[in-house]
């Protein structure tokens, strides 16, 4: 690595550093370092995530992003990315979310997967992800930006931890072998009223293979997913922003439903 990657690597990782503590959201780190590439941003990831760990975190599971084409289109690449999930992101199920926590939330829904076995990469299919699925159940993703109004490339999100804010896990439990994951429905709700729907086949057309990609992903860092993490894999609609007094539900055909307030 030359020095002025790991210069680039430091800087980046130093800015990020800086508005998460002070709260203020940073111009585009692609502005400021044009050359950043992807692997770049994923050792800025890597690292953010190390510290945090270090400091008494724990890392309870991973999320996919970029899963819909229309996604993948808007910032002009052809694959997912991923971020961490650490124990002090989980809200609980019917809780409350304080938005002075966060940067610019917005809400998802997802499906989240829990495992009973790794899956090593790179060459794990959606049957492997299945067999290795204790259960899913509902979920919520917040999603959140530490760049100013969401202006992002893929390597800003990569390096802002996939633009992870925080998660939100129902309480229903089910077996993948009684559901049919890619017809399912899941409407998302703003203070009751209906804002969009989607489908577990807009997430690559299955969210297993979300999964099955992911492992893959990181089988390229000799990183595995772990028995016991939640995977969420991808949202099923579009994120919608949140504001305090906000309540939002997503309900989802087979599998139950899951809620937040912001305040």
């Amino acid at each position: 690595m030359s020095n002025q990657v790991i210069h680039r690597v430091q800087h980046v990782y130093e800015l990020l550093q800086q508005a998460e503590v002070s709260k203020e959201s940073i111009t585009p780190l692609t502005k400021q370092y044009p050359d950043l590439t992807i692997d770049e941003a994923y050792q800025v990831q890597l690292r953010m995530i190390d510290q945090k760990v270090q400091k008494g975190q724990k890392i309870v599971g991973k999320k996919i992003g970029l899963t819909s084409v229309a996604m993948q289109q808007l910032l002009g690449v052809d694959q997912p990315d991923y971020g961490h999930l650490l124990d002090s992101m989980e809200a609980s199920n019917m809780g409350t979310i304080h938005l002075d926590e966060l940067f610019q939330p917005k809400v998802e829904g997802e499906i989240a997967f829990v495992l009973n076995k790794d899956l090593t990469g790179p060459d794990v299919t959606v049957e492997d992800v299945l067999d290795a699925t204790e259960y899913i159940s509902p979920a919520l993703e917040i999603v959140d930006s530490r760049i100013t109004d969401w202006n992002i490339t893929l390597a800003d999100t990569v390096a802002d931890n996939a633009s992870s804010g925080m998660f939100v896990i129902g309480d229903e439990r089910y077996s993948v072998t009684d559901i049919d994951l890619p017809s399912i429905e899941m409407n998302l709700f703003k203070n009751g009223e209906r804002i969009n729907t989607g489908y577990g086949y807009d997430v690559l057309g299955h969210p297993a293979k979300c999964v099955a990609w992911l492992a893959n992903k990181l089988s390229e860092y000799n990183v595995a997913l772990k028995a016991g993490e939640v995977i969420l894999s991808g949202a099923l609609s579009a994120a919608i922003a949140a504001e305090k007094g906000d309540r939002f539900t997503a309900g989802f055909s087979h599998i139950g439903k899951v809620e937040v307030m912001f305040k």
